[in-house]
């Protein structure tokens, strides 16, 4: 079997000036990364605010597994399928980090005969938005070590700085650090504690995926809050001044990134924040661009449906006006049996018992998403080893609970084995309306929001706050901070805050550990469990297996 990047290699792609003129881009409209990337201006885009909003279907998954669930794969497939059966779509999904891509998770271009082109690229540097990110971030930090040195006018405790250190990349070292430590004769700043944020949990990543336009940029730019003073008064990006050369780094980081799937369909990849430490969706921009640009938009969600999906929802929905017409939720055979006790390492704990069990990870998703008011399909994503009767026994439970469901081939066939989907997609987007809601009002506290989302979304019995997150929460809520939404960071490995809870767990308490405010983004972050906002790589991380050949090659990029 040829390996994704060989597929890759050998597909009929077309320069990306062919692919923009698909949506009514001509060559001038776009700026060129090569011949295969293109930035799309967004005075360009706003030519066509005024067209009707396309059809706009949101990929989500069940809690992943080592089993793997096929998330990516699934969106591209039914963007190739929608194509297939004559539709005009268009995509709008995350750009993948290179700390994960190095690691353990791999990349997020799809895989098989349904990737976004050229993955190598999209996967490593590609158009530089990340580094775009990392370099305004430590800008800002650089000012506020600045201001401690020379006098310290804005009266920062330095005990008291909340803006760290970022870089894109898996560093668990870097998570505590000393700074402003110096030799003797040498001036190096004020010594504090700090450390380091994956560049994809800067809220700087967050702003650019919600900013609509330059103007909401800066607005929400200067609205970080990066340290408190000695009366614990906040202390904002716009009080250091360089706000402005933040918004010159990230001039054409706001603008959305255009390319194709093998099949040459196009698809803007632009917004990378994770959905385990952030909200976890593409840019505003993008998807707004999708919408007015095709009769279907696709869009992903980050992780399963009770972090990027909810996070859609609850933060993405709310803050946009956007509203999505169809949900998909992807699943696999043995991610199921996973969550239902299953060993993958195992084969013969594999088993129609383990699979059944496991639908209950499966059917709290699909409830979570049908409580936003917006119509499910379920959609499998076929292994080669999957049992026929296996694959029958999820359609048959989803007929049971009144859920369409399908089967996805579109990683072995590309967009023929994804024209079930489509069809389906279609047709349920077709007949079924949508009554959208959120899982929580404005006007409820920080707690109730928190409470709301632990008990409804994950199911959980309560929620425990430490004494730190409530006394962040009473100080948030005197400072006029308290009608935000809230974006919980835990693990994605469970609907719990517990790792190793599989399936759809009852009896257990959410534990939220302390409250992080994003007051550029407009959310405040509840951090949950042991997640942590800087990853550390794996014993085998995906790095070993990377390498250019001679000729210039990449080769064990996955």
């Amino acid at each position: 079997m040829l390996s994704d990047i060989e597929i890759a290699e050998q597909a009929k792609v077309s320069d990306i000036k062919e692919i923009a003129a698909k949506i009514g881009l001509s060559a001038d409209d776009i700026e060129q990364y090569g011949k295969y990337v293109a930035k799309v201006p967004l005075n360009v885009l706003s030519r066509f605010e005024e067209n009707k909003n396309g059809k706009l279907v949101l990929v989500t998954a069940v809690t992943p597994t080592p089993a793997g669930e096929g998330k990516t794969v699934t969106t591209i497939s039914l963007i190739q399928g929608l194509s297939a059966i004559g539709k005009k779509v268009v995509g709008a999904l995350r750009e993948p980090s290179m700390g994960p891509t190095f690691g353990i998770k791999g990349g997020a271009t799809g895989g098989g005969n349904v990737q976004v082109y050229p993955m190598w690229k999209i996967d490593l540097e590609f158009t530089g938005d990340i580094h775009a990110v990392a370099s305004a971030h430590n800008l800002l930090s650089a000012m506020v070590e600045n201001n401690l040195l020379r006098g310290n006018p804005l009266n920062i405790d330095p005990r008291n700085i909340v803006w760290k250190k970022t870089m894109d990349m898996n560093v668990r070292e870097l998570r505590h650090i000393v700074v402003g430590l110096a030799e003797a004769g040498e001036v190096a700043g004020v010594p504090h504690e700090s450390g380091f944020l994956i560049t994809s949990a800067s809220e700087i990543s967050a702003i650019l995926a919600l900013a609509t336009d330059y103007t909401d940029l800066r607005r929400r730019l200067e609205n970080i809050v990066v340290a408190y003073t000695y009366d614990k008064k906040p202390v904002r990006a716009g009080q250091l001044g360089c706000v402005g050369s933040m918004m010159v780094i990230l001039r054409e980081a706001l603008m959305p990134n255009l390319v194709q799937t093998i099949e040459g369909q196009p698809v803007f990849i632009h917004g990378f924040p994770f959905a385990n430490i952030a909200h976890g969706n593409n840019s505003v921009i993008a998807t707004k661009a999708a919408v007015k640009l095709g009769d279907y938009a696709v869009t992903e969600a980050g992780f399963a449906a009770d972090l990027g999906g909810e996070k859609f929802m609850d933060i993405v929905c709310r803050q946009s006006g956007i509203r999505p017409d169809c949900v998909v939720i992807v699943a696999s055979i043995r991610a199921l049996m996973t969550h239902g006790g299953a060993d993958v390492k195992v084969p013969e704990s594999l088993t129609s018992e383990s699979l059944e069990k496991g639908f209950s990870n499966l059917d709290k998703h699909i409830a979570n998403m049908r409580s936003y008011g917006v119509p499910v399909v379920v959609s499998i994503n076929h292994f080669y080893t999957d049992a026929v009767e296996h694959m029958q026994m999820v359609r048959d439970h989803c007929k049971a609970i009144g859920v369409e469901c399908v089967q996805n081939d579109g990683y072995l066939e590309g967009g023929k084995g994804a024209v079930e989907l489509a069809q389906k997609v279609v047709e349920v987007v077709d007949s079924q309306s949508t009554d959208f809601r959120f899982a929580y009002d404005d006007d409820l506290s920080i707690k109730e929001k928190i409470e709301a989302v632990a008990t409804k979304i994950y199911g959980a019995d309560g929620v425990d706050f430490s004494s730190v997150a409530l006394n962040t929460i009473k100080t948030l809520e005197a400072e006029g901070y308290g009608r935000l939404p809230i974006c919980i960071a835990k693990t994605q490995y469970s609907i719990s805050d517990k790792a190793e809870l599989k399936g759809a767990p009852t009896g257990w308490r959410l534990n939220v550990r302390e409250i992080n405010l994003s007051a550029g983004a407009g959310f405040i972050i509840p951090v949950c469990g042991s997640i942590m906002l800087m990853p550390g790589l794996s014993k085998e991380p995906a790095a070993l297996k990377i390498d250019l050949t001679d000729e210039g090659k990449v080769v064990g990029l996955k």
